[in-house]
């Protein structure tokens, strides 16, 4: 199986959740927001070496030449420019980078008959629907670039899927990914400020930030606070295993998340309460991108991958805190 974006914080889990059932593993990532320590630290955890390759997925070349040196019978595609507050700043950058690796992706498995793809997406591809959010909605305009290309890669590999029977493709909608291997050896370590909330929250815990910056608090919401659905990333990961091994012809779409919305701020108490640890917060501006409320309707996956999320809230800011605390003492 190769795993795109595999030294990514997604990418890592979800190569232990392959491996843990049954899979080989190899990995491609240009480590542009990964470290290679985590192949390593995989390898550790898994007692299995896991065949590494520091290429762009968009290098042609560099990606034939994993397909002849491997028995590739399925991909799953991580690789890609994910920050929402970036994809506004930089739309040109985010088009170029996930709609192109996407491409030369799917060309390579046409070309060396490989029929199995299993496709990060997200659930900004709703736009502003109403929650839950159902994987039979009408897509509205995502308020971010980052969303149009979720979008636009998804209709891609539709189009490519009804002209080849054969390429069989199932897209994962994921929610919001937190938490970290229990083992606390892998989990969210980006390059630089973190884009994402829950690393921020760890940081200010570990005091190497000052405090957390809350993006609005006037959301018609419960506290004014942005909701999202919050997943573990290891059930996210063991959701990639579940469908690349449910994928039957055709183009499946699945939510993956729990079902539940949580706003920031209860993100925050529950991230409090589990680690016996103060953040420290602001309240700023809205930023530009987000909507008011995300969550998803779980019930597609769990009848037709048998797949549920089981880890809770406190589980999930545990294993982060974990985490955090073992990365920054290494």
């Amino acid at each position: 199986m190769l795993v795109t974006g595999g030294a990514g914080y997604i990418g890592s889990h979800t190569c232990i959740a392959l491996i843990e059932n049954g899979h080989s593993v190899v990995v491609a990532d240009n480590l542009s927001n990964s470290n290679k320590d985590s192949i390593e630290k995989i390898k550790h955890l898994t007692s299995k070496e896991i065949p590494f390759y520091k290429i762009d997925v968009s290098d042609q070349q560099a990606l034939e030449n994993i397909f002849a040196n491997h028995h590739i019978d399925g991909i799953i595609h991580l690789a890609g420019m994910k920050a929402v507050g970036e994809s506004v700043e930089k739309p040109a950058l985010y088009y170029t980078n996930n709609l192109v690796s996407t491409i030369m992706l799917v060309n390579a498995c046409l070309k060396f008959n490989i029929k199995r793809f299993v496709f990060s997406s997200s659930a900004t591809v709703y736009g502003e629907n109403k929650v839950p959010f159902v994987e039979t909605m009408d897509l509205l305009p995502p308020a971010n670039p980052y969303g149009e290309t979720k979008i636009m890669c998804e209709r891609i590999l539709t189009d490519i899927a009804k002209v080849n029977p054969a390429f069989s493709v199932s897209i994962l909608r994921y929610f919001n990914p937190i938490g970290a291997h229990e083992s606390g050896l892998i989990g969210e370590a980006p390059n630089g400020t973190p884009n994402n909330l829950m690393p921020y929250v760890t940081q200010v815990g570990r005091g190497k930030r000052q405090y957390l910056s809350i993006f609005g608090n006037d959301y018609l919401t419960v506290d004014g606070t942005g909701v999202r659905d919050y997943i573990h990333v290891m059930d996210l990961a063991e959701g990639h295993a579940a469908a690349i091994e449910h994928l039957t012809k055709g183009v499946h779409v699945y939510n993956l998340g729990t079902g539940q919305g949580t706003t920031v701020l209860q993100l925050v108490k529950a991230f409090e309460a589990a680690n016996r640890v103060t953040i420290p917060y602001k309240i700023v501006d809205r930023r530009q991108g987000d909507i008011a409320s995300c969550y998803a309707d779980t019930s597609k996956a769990q009848r037709e991958l048998g797949w549920t999320a089981k880890r809770d809230l406190l589980s999930m800011c545990r294993d982060a805190w974990r985490f955090e605390q073992n990365f920054q003492e290494a």
